[in-house]
Parts: structure tokens; sequence; C-alpha cells
């Protein structure tokens, strides 16, 4: 049905009763007035037109009422024109309430969807009043929606830089600053003449990333620079110089073990780095620790030949998790306490169940670490004695890969020691990541 077609069926819809009340109610006035004459006739109309009055007067009543009144309660008793009115009106509410529970379901989605975004959101009328944010939002600011909803944000946020910002009216950059500990940046974006929205985002791991990232370039760069200096010093020897052949020996023996040296940190920077790129869990294969300990104690012991007593004590425990990132932090460990132990020294190995997981240890009863140190050894590249460091060619890696294949298999480094009693680290293991055996050893 066309429009035409429906405003012509309201409008009878409209007319017809009316008229025909209105035609209805001429006749009672005209037979009154032939029976009774014409003033009786007049009486009758003006008491007619008094009624019709009050009876409008009182629906118009009924309805300002019930429109008082919660939505759902029955629309009243009206006539005529009235009930039709009182109807289109219930019409209206019903759409009315289904609006605003629309708007409602709506909003509500708006901000859970809010609530799940990694950086913060945060809603402000005109003039800075805070009226909505984000769990993200409170992190970064401090902020406190039920505590703080209403109040200057400029009051809630002191910082001067913030303040600047806010107060400028310039928001084409966005603001970095430092709020509780925390590098956040954020900008503001106008989305109607009453409403900002304000949009935060941390900074603080990105940049110190960036740190490491820079101190990772400039450390490799320094521990590359010491063997390829001399190597290149020995050859432009070589080039320019008469020497006998036992010279030139010691000069390449010299020049392939700095070679060695790079080929060991160029592959643990590599190793660390896939590490360090890895976002998916290890393959839950079955490890068998015990023959890969007895392995790994026959390199340490050909490393020390016989210059250390090393002993083994490990029970049957297998771990769920990759063989070849285990076998190289279970190396490192060993490896570093060959090389940090003073000959004649000893080293116990054990892989045994404690508390409610299992730990490798490895101690030792060398010089020992200060305790100042320890909180640092697992960074790249941190050396307790560079000059030690140097005669034992460590590359400074293996603590950071030993920490970051832990970190996968959902374990953990803890380091004991002190100065003169020796040292103590130990990869522990939570209970998921067990297999445990009948068999002892």
């Amino acid at each position: 049905m066309n429009t035409h077609a429906r405003a012509s069926r309201k409008a009878r819809t409209f007319w017809v009763p009316t008229l025909l009340r209105f035609a209805l109610l001429c006749l009672i006035i005209l037979a009154v007035a032939a029976s009774f004459g014409v003033v009786a006739g007049l009486v009758w109309f003006g008491l007619s037109l008094v009624a019709l009055l009050f009876l409008q007067i009182w629906s118009l009543y009924r309805i300002e009422q019930w429109l008082d009144l919660p939505y759902g309660t029955p629309r009243p008793k009206t006539w005529g024109l009235w009930a039709h009115a009182a109807k289109r009106l219930e019409n209206v509410r019903r759409e009315d309430e289904r609006s605003r529970v629309d708007m409602a379901e709506w909003l509500a989605r708006f901000r859970q969807a809010m609530s799940l975004l990694p950086d913060g959101v945060v809603i402000v009328d005109g003039v800075m009043h805070l009226e909505w944010c984000n769990p993200t939002a409170e992190k970064h600011l401090g902020l406190d929606q039920l505590r703080d909803e209403g109040r200057l944000l400029t009051n809630l946020i002191r910082a001067p830089e913030f303040v600047d910002y806010m107060l400028s009216s310039r928001f084409e950059q966005p603001l970095a600053f430092v709020h509780h500990h925390r590098k956040i940046q954020l900008q503001l974006i106008s989305f109607d003449n009453r409403r900002q929205i304000i949009v935060t985002h941390d900074l603080t791991q990105a940049e110190k990333n960036d740190t490491l990232r820079r101190d990772f370039i400039a450390n490799a760069s320094h521990e590359l620079r010491t063997p390829l200096t001399v190597i290149n010093g020995f050859l432009e020897h070589a080039l320019s110089t008469e020497m006998d052949h036992k010279t030139r020996q010691r000069q390449l023996n010299l020049m392939a073990e700095q070679g060695q040296r790079m080929q060991r940190l160029v592959a643990d920077m590599l190793a660390l780095t896939r590490l360090e790129s890895l976002v998916q869990q290890p393959s839950a294969e079955t490890v068998r620790i015990l023959p890969m300990l007895h392995r790994i104690v026959d390199q340490a012991r050909a490393l020390s030949e016989g210059r250390h007593l090393i002993t083994l004590d490990a029970q049957a425990i297998d771990l769920k998790g990759n063989h070849d990132e285990l076998e190289s932090a279970f190396t490192n460990l060993l490896t570093n306490a060959v090389r940090y132990t003073p000959d004649g020294g000893s080293i116990q190995i054990s892989w045994k169940m404690v508390g409610e997981g299992a730990a490798l240890g490895v101690c030792d009863d060398g010089i020992g670490i200060a305790a100042e140190h320890l909180s640092r050894l697992t960074e790249r590249f941190y050396r307790v004695d560079k000059t030690r460091s140097r005669i034992t060619q460590g590359t400074g890696l293996g603590l950071a890969i030993v920490k970051h294949v832990l970190l996968r298999h959902r374990g953990h480094l803890l380091i004991e020691s002190a100065p003169g009693k020796g040292s103590c680290f130990s990869a522990v293991f939570d209970r998921p990541q067990l297999i445990l055996s009948d068999v002892k050893m």
C-alpha cells in the first residue's frame, strides 16, 4: 500500500466516526426541540456541549497520567478520538522502549569491545570532564571509572606535559610523557561538539626493547671487534713481514682460535634471537633427560681435561618439550661451571624431584659470585669478571639462552652463590612438564 492510500485510510478512520457522532447529536437535539420546544433543544445542546467538554478534559487527564506511569502499564479506557490517540501513543512508547533497549545493548557491546582493546580509551565532554574509560586507560593514567566519573581530567592527571597538552588545543601530534613509571603516548580526537576521545598507548616495553636492541648491537659489535682485530693484525703482519715457520704456525693457531670464538658468538646470537622471536610453545615431545645428561657430562669431562671432579646424581624423570633447546640450556650450565671453576675443584650435577617439580642442579666449589651480580647474570653479554671471561672464551650469552629456554618450558632459573663458597645454578620445571618413571638412578 502506497503512502497516499495509507493517508486516505487514516483520514476515513478519523473523520467518519467523528461525523457520525456529530450527526447523531444533532438528530437528538432536533428531536428534543421538536418535542419540547426550541428552548428545551438549546438547553439540551448546551448540556451536551458541557458533557462533551468534561469527557474530553477527563480523557486528556487520564492519558497525561498514564504517560507518567512506567512503560508496560495498560493504556487508559477512553473513547472516540482519545482512544485512537492513546493507541498511537502506546505504539510510540513501544517503539521508543525498543529503541532504548537496542541503544543500551549497543552501548554495552561498545563498552565491552573498548574494554578488550590493548590501547586505552577515555571519553570526556567538551570541557574535559571524565565520562568513561576502559580498564587499559585506568592502568595507563591511574584513573578509576567509578571514583573519577564527572571529575576534571586535568585535576586527575597532574603531569605538567599532559596539562599543557590539554590546554593547548593543538592535538595534531600525539603527546608522549612519563606517568606512574610508564612511558605513555596519547592523542585527543574530537568526534562531536560535546565529546572527545583520548587514545593512550603504553610505550614502556617498546622503549625497553629498543634499548635492549641497541645494547645488544653495541655489545655484539664490541665482542666481534676483538677477534677481528687480532685476525686482521696477524694478517697484516704476515703480509708485511717475513717470519719463520714456527712463528707463522703460532699466529695461525691464534687466528683459528679467534675465528672459533667468533663462530661460537655468532651461533649463540642466532640461537638467542631465534628463542626470543618464537611465539608458540615448544612441541610437547618426550625428552629423555638421563641419556642427555650422560652425554653432556662426557662432553664436560672432555672440556675439563681432568682438571675437575665431575659427578652426576640423576633420577629417571623425563620432560615434555624441545630436545635441542633443553640440551642447549643444560650444556650451557655445565660448560659455564667447567670454565669458571678453578683447577682441582668439583662440580656436582643433580636431576631430581624438588617440591612440586623437578630441578637440574649444577653446583661447584669455585670462587663464587657477589650478591650484587646475581640478578644480572642472565642479561646478554653481562660478565662479572671480563678478564676471566676472555681467558675462558665465554660469549656472555649462555645464561641468557638458558633463561629463554626455561621460560618456554614453564621453568625458571635459581642462582645461589657467595664469594669463596661456590655457586649453584638450578633449572626448575613445574609439575605439568614432567614425565615420571619408576626407574631410579
